[in-house]
C-alpha cells in the first residue's frame, strides 16, 4: 500500500514519526503552513517557520525515504492579527519555491471580515502563480463556513478544480462536491473523522476527487491514521485499485496541478508524475550506513556524530 499523506504537520512530529510512516507505506505528504499554538508576533517568525518547511523538513523526511512538499500561506487564524497580516506581501517569494505546491492552508476559521480579505487575496495568488489550493473550512458552523468560502471562490480567478477544500465531513461533503472542488478529509482521533466514517462516505460518494489525510500536529493525533483508512477500505470490500486511488493517485492527481510534485520514482510508477527521488531508509544515518548526510552543517543525530 502506497500513501501520500496530503495534510500533515511534521514540523511538530518526531522523527520516529518518519520511520513509522515509512513502514506503514507513507511515500510522499504536503506539509501545509499553520499556526504554532501561540501567537506569532511579526512576519519575521513566518520567514523563520516557511526557510524550514523549504529546507530542514525536506531534508528530515528524505533521511526516511519520504518526499516532503509544502503549501506556503497566511493561515486563517493568524490572518486575525494585524501584526502577522503583513506576510501577504511577502509571499510571492516564498510562492515561487520548487517544493510548494500549493497556497495553503487559507480558509476561514472564525468567519471575520480579516479573514474574508486574507482568503481573497491568496485565491488570487494562486491563481498568479498557477499553484492549487489548499482550503480549511471551519472547525465550528461548518455549513456556514462552506458556504461562505464557495461564495469567495465564486468571486475568484481560481477555477474550484484547483481546490482541494479540507477537514470536511458528512454535513458538507455533498455541497462541497457539487461545487467541483477536491474534497478532504482529516482522520483524526476524538475529533473531525474515524476510518470507519470515511469509509461509510466512500461507499456513499466513490473515490474520485477524494484525499484522506492525517492533519497530524501538536495535539492529539496520529500519522499513521491514513494507513488505517486504507486498512479500513479492505476491511468493506473495497479493492486494491480503490485504496491506490484514495491514497496516492488523487493526492498525486491535485498536488501534481503544481507542476512540482517530487517523487520517488519507485513509488510514482504508473502515475505519469514528475522525477527525483527521496533516500530509502537504507540512508538513516540511526543506521551507521555511509556517511551522515548534513543539511547546511547539521544532521539529525545527536551527540558525537
Amino acid at each position: 500500500m502506497r500513501i501520500f499523506d496530503p495534510h500533515i504537520h511534521m514540523s511538530s512530529r518526531t522523527t520516529d514519526d518518519y520511520a513509522a510512516m515509512y513502514s506503514a507505506g507513507v511515500r510522499a505528504l504536503v506539509e501545509p503552513s499553520f499556526w504554532l499554538g501561540q501567537p506569532r508576533t511579526s512576519p519575521a517568525s513566518f520567514h523563520d517557520y516557511f526557510d524550514s518547511l523549504l529546507g530542514w523538513e525536506p531534508f528530515r523526511a528524505a533521511q526516511y525515504g519520504i518526499a516532503h512538499h509544502c503549501a506556503i500561506a497566511l493561515n486563517p487564524k493568524e490572518a486575525n492579527d494585524p501584526r502577522c497580516t503583513p506576510l501577504l506581501d511577502d509571499l510571492p517569494r516564498y510562492l515561487v519555491k520548487d517544493s510548494v505546491v500549493a497556497v495553503g492552508e487559507i480558509g476561514y476559521d472564525s468567519m471575520t471580515p480579516a479573514e474574508d480579505t486574507a482568503l481573497a487575496a491568496q485565491l488570487q495568488l494562486a491563481a498568479d502563480h498557477e499553484l492549487p489550493a489548499l482550503v480549511h473550512t471551519p472547525h465550528r458552523d461548518k455549513r456556514a463556513g462552506l458556504r461562505r468560502t464557495l461564495d469567495v471562490l465564486g468571486e475568484s480567478a481560481l477555477p474550484p478544480e484547483r481546490v482541494l477544500l479540507d477537514h470536511l465531513n458528512e454535513t458538507t461533503v455533498a455541497e462541497a462536491r457539487d461545487s467541483g472542488c477536491w474534497l478532504g478529509f482529516s482522520i483524526y482521533p476524538d475529533t473531525k473523522m474515524d476510518e470507519h466514517r470515511m469509509v461509510a462516505l466512500l461507499r456513499t460518494h466513490g473515490t474520485a476527487r477524494i484525499l484522506v489525510n492525517s492533519a497530524a500536529d501538536w495535539g492529539r493525533s496520529d500519522p499513521l491514521r491514513t494507513r488505517a483508512v486504507g486498512d479500513a477500505m479492505l476491511a468493506a470490500g473495497f479493492g486494491d485499485d480503490d485504496v491506490d486511488q484514495v491514497l496516492w493517485r488523487n493526492p498525486v492527481a491535485f498536488y501534481g496541478l503544481s507542476g512540482r510534485l517530487r517523487l520517488d520514482t519507485d513509488t510514482s510508477k504508473g502515475t505519469g508524475t514528475g522525477t527525483g527521488s527521496a533516500a530509502g531508509p537504507g540512508t538513516d544515518p540511526g543506521t551507521g550506513a555511509g556517511a551522515v548526510p548534513l543539511h547546511q552543517g547539521n544532521s539529525i543525530l545527536r551527540g558525537g556524530e
